[in-house]
């Protein structure tokens, strides 16, 4: 990758320039000793083509296929929806190139490097220490919401930070005849920032309320894979044990949910609370049982506190949402090499979204550690796309209209730097949705690129950490894993740093480097895990929780 200031080449093979910087119509710009006359006004993020293309010529970025001309394209000229549409290389594992042995990056400033972590009995180790309270279906969700009400204050785990508003003000203004024009105008914020440490359980780190439209109605198998993610949630280190609400006629048993967590975890020992509604006297007794439960949880939790841990310990997730034409030049391959230090550590690395590595099919099948994980990643990627085709989708159909209006034009191009966030090392194991990591180094992980339906997945497989990266701004977490939000280019970090932890925007402008970027993020991670810092997605309560069915969502 060679940064020219105004316009920059990922790879040798690419026909396409990006531009960081604005350019107008009838720019002149330099790259490799070539000029290239800007035949379109093109904006920073944006690519134009190195040649003159015909019509279906190939258009190349990050070295591989990610379009195809529509139309004839001049040199210089503008690559948009009008004038290229998506196309890809075919992959098959039988194509898998011979692997060369992977030169992990130096690890040595991390090998004596900890974070204070609560271990648990099965050797993992959490970066927080949450409690649990997860309906089975829908129809106790407003029981959950009872459930919060009655302990989320009593027991000091409001909100660590909330928007505060003098709504009292706008009301006596208004009754006292102020117009509305300048009730417009009047500032209303409130600082409300409190302090994150709970007085009487110290060591727990919050009472997580999930709920869900989930778990009766609809396919049976979808009520199925909901039991298997909230065991999965039950099963992450960052977890001390759970209150589980049932009704008991439902699709989603607390047998099936009981059993998948047996099969993830033969000899966990976290205290799990099944109350079901239709076995109970009445809904106060059942609200009052529960209450109960839920408290004496808290106290076995409170007894669990912070030590240090390898970094070995660590399960970083890795996700994208709201990616913009800097994401994989920038954040992403900053998260790559977080990614190979963590895995040359003895860590492991989730990398999801698998409509998002279309087009990257044939280069992870050759980094699979074996024939057998290069088959599943395959027929995954494949089934999926064929059931999303059938169903009036495709993963070509992925990108969204902000993704597009910032220069990812095709699902492709977004892929090719989207799968940049999983860096240069081997692939260890392939996941389907639910299914838990068991090994350390890189695994993919089959989820929707929909950003909370993915990093609720990452975190029902095991993840204790979340790096999440943004061109445009989301404001995306996770109940029980820290979800670290890192901007790809510093305009955005400076308008939407309330929501956003980390900035790269300076790999941009060529002040820093991806290593030195990759390792200010590792250092910060370390602060999150160690409970040293929060995140600006827990600071706000961002608890998102949205479970997929196996259906159209990309």
């Amino acid at each position: 990758m060679k940064n020219q200031h105004k316009v920059l080449k990922i790879h040798p093979k690419d026909n396409v320039l990006v531009a960081l910087t604005d350019l107008k119509k009838g720019d002149k710009v330099s790259f490799e000793n070539e000029a290239f006359e800007i035949q379109e006004d093109t904006a920073a993020k944006h690519k134009f083509v190195t040649v003159e293309l015909a019509k279906n010529d190939k258009v190349y970025m990050y070295g591989v296929l990610v379009g195809k001309a529509k139309k004839e394209i001049k040199r210089g000229g503008l690559i948009s929806k009008t004038n290229i549409e998506h196309d890809t290389e075919t992959y098959s594992v039988s194509n898998s190139k011979e692997k060369q042995k992977w030169q992990a990056p130096d690890v040595s400033k991390y090998i004596n490097r900890t974070f204070n972590g609560y271990h648990r009995a099965d050797g993992k180790v959490g970066t927080e220490n949450n409690w649990l309270v997860i309906p089975l279906v829908f129809c106790q969700n407003r029981n959950v919401e009872v459930l919060k009400e009655a302990l989320i204050d009593k027991l000091g785990f409001g909100k660590k930070q909330s928007l505060g508003f003098d709504v009292d003000a706008l009301i006596s203004d208004y009754t006292s005849g102020v117009s509305s024009e300048k009730l417009l105008k009047k500032d209303i914020l409130i600082d409300t920032e409190k302090s994150s440490k709970n007085a009487l359980f110290k060591n727990v780190d919050g009472i997580r309320f999930l709920t869900h439209e989930g778990g009766c109605g609809g396919a049976t198998s979808d009520s199925v894979a909901l039991c298997h993610l909230l065991a999965g949630y039950i099963n992450n280190p960052n977890v001390a044990g759970a209150t589980i609400l049932s009704l008991g006629c439902q699709h989603a048993q607390a047998s099936i949910l009981q059993e998948a967590l047996k099969k993830m975890s033969p000899n966990i020992q976290k205290p799990v609370y099944v109350l079901e509604q239709q076995k109970s006297i009445s809904e106060k007794e059942l609200m009052a049982e529960a209450i109960k439960k839920t408290f004496v949880g808290l106290v076995e939790a409170n007894k669990i506190e912070r030590k240090p841990a390898s970094l070995s310990k660590l399960v970083i997730g890795l996700e994208c949402g709201g990616s913009d034409g800097f994401s994989g030049i920038s954040a992403n391959p900053t998260l790559g090499y977080v990614s190979d230090l963590i895995v040359g550590l003895g860590g492991a690395t989730i990398l999801s979204e698998f409509p998002e590595l279309n087009g990257v099919e044939q280069e992870l099948i050759n980094r699979c550690a074996n024939p057998e994980k290069a088959k599943k990643f395959s027929h995954i990627m494949s089934t999926y796309n064929a059931k999303a085709e059938a169903l009036g989708a495709a993963f070509s159909m992925n990108p969204s209209p902000g993704n597009i209006k910032d220069g990812l034009i095709t699902d492709a191009i977004k892929s090719a730097g989207a799968a940049k966030k999983g860096g240069t090392s081997p692939i260890e194991d392939v996941l389907d949705y639910t299914e838990q990591v068991v090994k350390p180094g890189l695994n993919l992980l089959c989820t929707p690129g929909n950003d909370v339906e993915s990093t609720t997945g990452l975190a029902g497989s095991g993840a204790n950490m979340i790096l999440f990266t943004t061109g445009l701004g989301t404001p995306t977490g996770n109940p029980i894993t820290p979800v670290i939000k890192v901007s790809s280019n510093t305009k955005l970090y400076q308008k939407m740093n309330d929501i956003i932890d980390f900035n790269t925007g300076a790999i941009i402008d060529g002040a820093v480097s991806i290593k030195e970027a990759g390792e200010a993020l590792l250092d910060f991670v370390i602060k999150v895990a160690s409970g040293e810092m929060q995140t600006k997605a827990s600071k706000l309560g961002q608890d998102d929780f949205i479970p997929w069915k196996r259906g159209m969502s990309l």
